[in-house]
Order: C-alpha cells, then structure tokens, then sequence
C-alpha cells in the first residue's frame, strides 16, 4: 500500500497552512508532495517546499492528521501532536491518539496563535514528563478524562499503576501495606482533592494562596525547588502522555484556546447564528477533548478495522480504501483531503481499545504439564520487553521503520503474545441513554466487535499457529428508550410488531453476513424494570426462527437468557460457570480462527453477541470469561496447560480485558465499568460495590449534564448531522436521535393515517397530501404547555386531523372536516417560547390557523380505545321547535386548529440519494407553511365551486360563520377562501405569556448544560 506521512510540519502562510511531510532524524528529506489548505478550507497541492519563508516563523510538528472541522463558515484542522505505542502486531507498531491540536483556518495570526500555543503545551508537558521521572508524587499515572467527563473540571484518577514498557499499556502495581505507600503513592483513589493535595503540580498559584499554602514562585524564590530541572525539552523529545486532565488541550488552561470567543466572529467571516457564535468555544473544546481521550487507535500500516485473518499487506490501494468504513470514525471530516486526492495525509482513526500483553509459560515435563510466568518479574522477559523497547524507539520515536530483530529465546519457556483489539462501530454511536435499541437500518447501539489474538512475539507462522478468536456485544435489537432522569429508568418500548421485527431481522442478517453463525447471550434481568424489553427480545427471536431464520431459508438465531443478577446475587460471581456450560457447545462448534504459515487453516465459523442492558459490566464480564476458556484452550491445542482462573500469576489477563472493559464504558457511560473488579480479580468484594455505586452516580450525572452536547458534537463529526443541532441543543438543551431518520418515520406515519381514517371507497375520496405538523396538546388553543406532532390530511372532500400514539404508531383519535365547512385560513409568525434565540426566530417559528364550523349532529372526533368509536355529537340546547340564540349558535358552533411547521429537513445531514427525492420538498419552515396552506385553500374552493357554497362574510376570522352562501347556488370571486396574514402568536404577545419562574429555571438550565 502507499506510504503514509507519518510526521509533518504544519505552519501558517499568508495563504493558507502549509502541511509539509517530514523526514525522520537521519534521513533524507522526504519525497512525499506537500499540501495546503487555504483559508476556505479549500485542500490542494504545494509544489514548492516553503519551510524556510520568512512567512512561517513558528511550526508545529504533528504524527498525522484526523481531519478538518467545518463549523459554520470556518474550517479547523485537526492533528496528531502526541501519541503513544500501545501494539505491535507482525512488526507494525499501533499507536493511541492522546494530544491533539485545533488550529483555525481564518487568518494567518489565528493559525499563528494556535500553533505557539500548542507547542508550548508540548513543550510543557515534556518538561513534566523531566520533572516528574523521579518525582513519586507525580500524577502521570492518573487516565485521561472521557467525553462525558464535565468539560471545566477534573476526573478522579484510578488507582496507582505502573506502565508494561513493552506495550505502554498500563496494570495494577504490587499491594502494599504501608499506610504511608496507600496515602502517597495510591492518593488517586481517595479522590480529586487528595490528588492535588499530595502532588507538587496540583494546585495552581491561585489555589495555593487561599488554601494558605506557598505558591510555586514563592517556593522558587526561598530556594525550596533547588532539585527541580527548569530546562525545557528539546524539540525532538516525544510528548508525554497525557494522564491528567491538566494535560490535555481541552482542559488545560493555561493554553489559550484555538479562537478566542472575542475572534470568533473574525474566525467565523462575519455574520452568522448567533447560537454558533455562543457555543463555538465549547464545541471546539469538546471536539478537541474527545479525540484526545485516549479512546482512538492508528497504525500506519496495520489495517485495524479487519481481523488478522483478513489482512491484505500486499494490496496497491491505499489504507483508507482498506479500511472498513463501518469503523472509519473520521472519514468525515477525512473528505476534503480524500477528493483532493491527498491520500498519504489520510490516516483512519478506529475508535475502541488496543492492549497487547507478552507471557512466558515455562515446560515442567513433557506431558504438557505448564506453569505461568508472571510477565513482570522474570528475567527472560525483561529480555522481551528491552527487544520490543528497541523495535519501539526505531519505529515510533525516531524514524517508524520497523528494524525486526528475533528476541532471544528463553531456554526454559515458551514466549507468548497475547493482543486485544475492540471495534467500535460508527453506526448509532453515542451515549448511553441517547442511542439505545436499534435504528431502522438495523444498526444497534454499542455495537463493539472484539477479537482476541494469540501469537508468538515476532506473530512468524512458519513455527508457530496465529489464533484468533472473534466476541460481538450490542444494545438489544428493537426500539426502545430510557430516561435518562431516573437511576432506575423504566423502559419504553415503541414501534408496531412489524416494524421492530424488520430492524430485528435487518440487524442478525447483517451480523451473519460477517460472521457466520449467531448465539445471542441475553444477560438482562427476567423481573423488574429490565424484564419488559428481555421477554420482547425472546418473544422476537422465537418468530424469526418460526419465520424462515435470519436468511429466510432455516438458518436459526441462538438464544439464552441468563438472568444475570439472579444468579449471581450475593455477589457470587462464579456463577457465570452456569452460562458457560451453557454456551460450550456452541463455542465448540464455531471455534476460532487458526493461521499457519501465513494462511488461514481454519476460519471461525459464528460469533456470541452478548448484551445486557449497557452492553458493558454484565457483558465484560460474561465476554471474559469466554475468552479465558478459549485462550486456555487454544494453548491446550499447542500442548500447553495454564489455569487463568485461579493462579495468581495470569492476573494480567484480568487486567488487560478490565482495561478493554473501562475504555468501551467509558465510550459510552462516561465512567470505568462497573464490576471492574471482579474483572481484575476474580472475585467480589463490598469495597468493588461501593465503588460501582459512586460511579453509578457520576453515569447519573452524565446522563442528564453531559451527554447532550457531547452527542451533538458526535453525531456533527460523523457526518450525521448539520450545524443546525447546536440551534437545537441550545434551545430544548437536548439532542435528538439523528441515527432514526426522522423523514422516513413521518412519511410512514403520514401513510398509516391514510390508510386507517380516509373514508374509504364507496365515496371515492382522494388522498392528495399529507403533512406532520407540530400542534398545542389540547384542542381549540394556540398554547399549551406542551406541543406534540400530529399528521395532517388533505382530500378532495375534507381535512383530516390525526393524533397518534408514536409508541404504538396508531392512530389514537381523529376529527374529519368537510372543506365546505372551512371557513378561512390564516399563517404568520407562531411563537410559543421566549426562552432561547431559536423559539424567537420568526422565519423558523410559522404556523396557520384553519377555523372551520361544525353542524348540529357531526361526529366531531373519533377515538381509539381499542378500536375507533365515535366521539359525542354536538347538541343545541334548550326543547322544542324554538331554539334559543344560544341554540342556534351551537348550530352553527365556530372551531379552529391550529398547526406549527416542523423543520422540513431534521438536523440528519443528507445523503446523495435523499437529495435527489427530496427534490421539490419547501426548505424552510416558512415555505411549508405557504405551501401547505395556498394547496389546502386550492382545493377548499375548488369543492366549494363544485358544492355551490360561499365563503361567507367572516371567512378566517370566525365571524358571521356560514352565513355567506353565494346567490343562485354559484360562488363569486369575492367569495372564494384566501390566506390572511397575521400573526397567530406574536413575540410580543409571547413574551407576556412568559413567566419569571420559566426564565429562572431555563437559565440555571443553560449555565448547567451550556
């Protein structure tokens, strides 16, 4: 495949930034083209090297490039400026993005600034990693914060670990006894004030002082840091890794942001969404922080989005084409580059987790009988880390070329390496409690492939077999919801029979389409809140294998319900072994997938796709505990015998499927997986649950404060979305569920109202349009304090006017209105809410209003119970021939409806094919209402012509109701029905109805969520 750039400088010219390839020290200049962006965002070639212009004083130097932010009218760059080595597999180095910088493309002293301030950083953070290499107090052990993580305060750091120099990945130290060890050197798991307290670097000067402590300046004039080196870094020194919240971009305050809020407008080219302006900051610390969280992998050169099985090293195309886009997280925001054809700058980011782990198991006798060595403290593989040290220097540091040399073979073992990588799909990405089920694609929420590789250090088949062994866990295949208010959600399913069982069956056709055979490991409770949406799922694979199976031709979809808690109630754990027996057979038969002497032997036939709620504690756990069997017995098959349940010696097998555990709930519930230690350690204990209680509640706390915003940013990144649902978020402060594509549901909506209320054929009546529109909640009333959609239909005869149950997607009741009892229609500005700029904007809030009579004796409105009866006809007053003014009024009773416009594109971006039908469609909230009401009064007087009815003298505003009929049964011109323009609720009329307390609460609201 071709070469990718591997490092860059990137610097600001009058024109445009400069990406320039760099060589590796030692080496002759590179060969690769250099590129420009242009202040446009416009992407093209540079044919001239312009490193040496006086034009570009400062650069900065990047490992690669995620791709280019659109926000409004600016563009940001997105690069790699700090990395680190996590895997080698087959001599391929992978690494983990953990510092990124955003550098605006609005004017060369923007660029100019955010470089500076950038480099700085690093400069910063390498004078750190100096400081603090013999410093115990120092706080690089502690995890980078996750997205959901406040974006203004600092995580809690786990306890004290120790970094793996082979891997870089990180496991628990030795237990200690000392109190004084516990206090100083595990201060991380007493919390965020103990962690400053005990390290030199976690208060600022500020902090210091009102806490009656000496600050750093202070400190240094009384000569108490004598021992601490002052010098900054060299340039070529690797960035630290960025284990603290400080230490990231997004959170570090001394750097100053990329655009400062007084530059936006100048960064933004003038005018534009003042909702922008307000969140711009925010989304560019957000989008910054989530790509520096430590969850996103690379490789130059190792296709991370396919199995090792499916690897295709020796293809000419390049590696984003290999790549598999159902786990290509920036492909994105990768587009500009790849259609202007700058393929080496591509480099594909997988979202998910990496973590290698090398161990040793020494020969007893020949009879297969073998004993684990505990990787950490044996001199053979000391040997093995330093051999892998040296690959990482050469390849990573310095030039990334891979110098392979064998590591030396322990005399008395046998060396093992044991890879882990998990898959996070793109497809209904997100948050906990805003993407859960599925999606009408048949996509399911948290979907995480994960395979499990078990080879020789040098992965060389020629001796030795490559194992690899495939797991699958998703949120459960139907549409369902839960509030994310409550510590206990109650689950709300929705949708018809028929259309959760298609997205079922859509969703395990994909799944067999990849793997194979399906066994579905259903760990939800079978009593309580979680029993509802388990028996639905249960209820649903029983008919698919009833139907046909998942092709239509017999092939069946496993199932197990293991009710998780019951079984393991108290604690016990180790009841897993129950499901495990369960699972044997088919784990037996499905296998893993073997290669030997570079080719695939024997491919793994099927996969378990294990959920539980979350899709994570229950899920890690039971997910483990298979591949602790499978590991074991893949290393029977060599003749090698170990015990990863009960000798001490494997912990870091727990450990390394705990890490992968913590970074997909971290990914997903903004915390460490619950659990976590029975994960690490095999068993449970009431200090683990004390544990997982408080981070239930810092997931309760994310739910509800930050994870709107930050699926905004999610769903915008991917591609998913417009710039419009940062309007959206700051107006509900909330984020809809953009992987349902809001336009498809209506339509179908709009179809089931036809098909169910239009009276049928005997009367030969028409379906011409139909609309879904936002209306008040109760009837005959412009306001309410909550509006809710409805669908609109329009005949050649009458109006019909549906409420649904969008749950159920039945209609729940409807009112039928004959056009010759429309009596005028009227559109205008329609606002109900003065609380964010969005409900004040009056090109976006529209609405109509149709009045029309109802006679003495109409069914008014029809209801569905069970099924749909008619409502209570309208009776005059008063008995006897003679009829009161009242009567005669009742008569002639006045009504009215009234309808708001919905966006008629959601926020979802659209796709090239939904342009093409979309052809036509009103773009704005003000030409659908236009539309809608000039065909609804078309074809109002075109049946009053036919019908020989006038409009009558107050047509649309509810006076002298049918008292207008046309003379010699014919209608005038001045009788036809027209289209008043007046406002139905004015913003001054809006803001009277608006009260303090409203105001009060949506402004904490928006200083909590904003």
């Amino acid at each position: 495949m071709p070469a990718l750039v591997r490092k860059l400088l990137i610097f600001a010219a009058v024109d445009g930034l400069i990406l320039q390839p760099a060589p590796p020290r030692n080496h002759p200049p590179a060969t690769q083209q250099a590129i420009k962006i242009d202040y446009k965002g416009n992407v093209g070639p540079l044919l001239k090297d312009r490193r040496e212009e006086d034009t570009a004083p400062v650069s900065l130097e990047a490992h690669g490039i995620i791709g280019l932010l659109k926000v409004a009218s600016s563009f940001f760059l997105i690069s790699i400026c700090g990395r680190e080595q996590v895997a080698q597999v087959r001599g391929k180095p992978i690494y983990k993005i953990i510092d990124v910088a955003l550098i605006p493309l609005s004017s060369q002293a923007d660029a100019d600034k955010a470089i500076v301030s950038a480099r700085e950083h690093l400069k910063r953070q390498n004078k750190t990693r100096a400081d603090g290499a013999d410093d115990t107090d120092s706080d690089s052990e502690d995890e980078a914060p996750s997205v959901t993580d406040s974006l203004e305060e600092e995580v809690a750091p786990p306890s004290e670990e120790v970094k793996d120099p082979v891997t870089g990945q990180k496991g628990p130290v030795d237990a200690k006894t000392s109190v004084a060890e516990d206090v100083m050197h595990k201060k991380g798991m007493y919390g965020r004030f103990a962690n400053k307290w005990f390290s030199k670097k976690g208060w600022s000067a500020d902090s210091r002082r009102v806490q009656g402590l000496s600050s750093e300046e202070d400190l240094t004039r009384k000569g108490k840091h004598k021992d601490v080196d002052s010098t900054a870094p060299k340039e070529e020194e690797q960035p630290l890794s960025p284990t603290t919240p400080d230490a990231l971009p997004a959170a570090d305050k001394d750097v100053p942001e990329a655009v400062s809020p007084q530059a936006i407008p100048k960064a933004l080219g003038g005018t534009t969404d003042s909702t922008t302006v307000t969140l711009l900051p925010k989304i560019l610390r957000t989008t910054r922080m989530y790509f520096s969280s430590g969850n996103f992998f690379f490789s130059y050169e190792h296709d991370l989005s396919r199995s090792i099985d499916e690897q295709r090293p020796t293809s000419s195309l390049p590696l984003f084409k290999q790549f598999d886009p159902l786990y290509f997280w920036n492909h994105h925001i990768m587009s500009p580059f790849i259609e202007a054809g700058q393929h080496t700058f591509v480099l594909p980011v997988l979202q998910g987790f990496v973590g290698q782990r090398p161990f040793s198991i020494k020969i007893v006798d020949p009879k297969s009988n073998s004993v684990m060595i505990d990787p950490d403290s044996t001199p053979n593989d000391i040997q093995l880390q330093s051999w892998h040290e040296k690959i990482a220097e050469e390849s990573g540091s310095s030039s990334d070329t891979n110098t392979e040399t064998p590591p030396p073979e322990p005399s008395n073992g046998k060396d093992f390496l044991l890879t882990l990588i998990s898959r996070r799909s793109t497809k209904r990405a997100g948050l906990r409690y805003l993407r859960r089920g599925v999606d009408e694609e048949g996509n399911a929420a948290n979907s995480v492939e994960t395979e499990q590789i078990l080879s020789s250090p040098t992965f060389d088949t020629s001796s030795d077999k490559i194992f690899s062994f495939t797991q699958y866990r998703a949120s459960i295949p139907l549409f369902f919801s839960q509030s994310p208010y409550s510590l206990k959600p109650q689950v709300n399913t929705w949708g018809s029979e028929e259309t959760n069982a298609k997205a079922f069956k859509r969703h395990f056709a994909d799944i067999a389409s990849r793997f194979g055979e399906i066994y579905c490991a259903s760990l939800v409770d079978k009593h309580g809140t979680e029993a509802k949406i388990g028996e639905a799922y249960e209820k649903h694979a029983k008919a698919l294998n009833s139907s046909g199976g998942i092709d239509g031709n017999g092939k069946e979809l496993g199932f197990e319900w293991f009710d998780f808690h019951y079984v393991c109630r108290g604690m016990r754990f180790e009841n897993v072994s129950r499901l495990m027996d369960s699972l044997a057979p088919f784990l037996k038969t499905t296998s893993w997938t073997e290669i030997a002497q570079d080719k695939v032997t024997h491919k793994q036939s099927g996969v378990l796709r294990t959920n539980c709620m979350d899709c994570l504690d229950r899920t890690n756990v039971v997910q483990s505990a298979c591949s602790r069997t499978m590991l074991e017995a893949q290393l029977s098959a060599g003749s090698f015998s170990i015990d990863l349940q009960n000798d001490p010696s494997t912990s870091w097998f727990n450990t390394l499927w705990a890490d992968n555990g913590d970074a997909i709930s971290r990914q997903y519930a903004g915390t460490a997986a619950l659990k976590g230690d029975y994960t690490r350690t095999r068993k449970r204990q009431i200090t683990g649950a004390l544990t997982d209680f408080g981070l239930t509640l810092t997931r309760y706390y994310n739910n509800i404060v930050n994870d709107y915003f930050a699926q905004a940013v999610i769903d915008y990144v991917l591609g998913r979305a417009t710039e419009n649902i940062f309007a959206e978020f700051e107006a509900d402060m909330k984020s809809a569920d953009y992987f349902i594509d809001v336009r498809k549901v209506r339509q179908a909506a709009i179809e089931r109202c036809a098909g169910i209320v239009i009276e049928g054929k005997d009367k030969d009546e028409d379906l011409l349009h139909g609309w879904t529109l936002s209306v008040p909640t109760s009837p005959n009333a412009l306001k309410t304090a909550t509006f809710e959609e409805a669908v609109l239909l329009l005949t050649d005869q009458a109006l019909y006017f549906c409420r649904l149950d969008w749950g159920t997607e039945k209609v729940r009741e409807f009112e039928r209105i004959a056009l010759q009892c429309v009596q005028g229609v009227a559109r205008g500005t329609y606002i109900t809410s003065t609380l964010a700029q969005r409900h004040m904007d009056k090109e976006k809030n529209v609405g109509f209003v149709v009045r029309y009579s109802a006679r003495q004796g109409a069914e008014l409105v029809r209801r569905n119970t069970r099924s749909l009866g008619s409502g209570e006809a309208v009776s005059g007053s008063g008995s006897g021939s003679g009829k009161s003014g009242v009567a005669k009024r009742e008569e002639n009773l006045g009504r009215f409806l009234a309808f708001k416009a919905l966006p008629p594109r959601s926020s979802v971006a659209s796709s090239s094919s939904s342009s093409a039908s979309d052809a036509g469609v009103p773009e704005t909230e003000t030409e659908v209402v236009k539309a809608t009401c000039e065909e609804v009064v078309r074809v109002a007087n075109l049946s009053r012509r036919e019908a020989g009815v006038g409009a009558g003298a107050g047509a649309g505003t509810g006076e002298g109701e049918g008292e207008g009929e046309g003379e010699a049964g014919h209608t005038t011109k001045e009788s036809q029905l027209q289209v008043e323009e007046k406002d139905i609720i004015s913003l001054a009329d809006a803001k009277k109805s608006t009260g303090y307390l409203e105001q009060i609460g949506y402004s904490l609201k928006k200083m909590v969520w904003a």
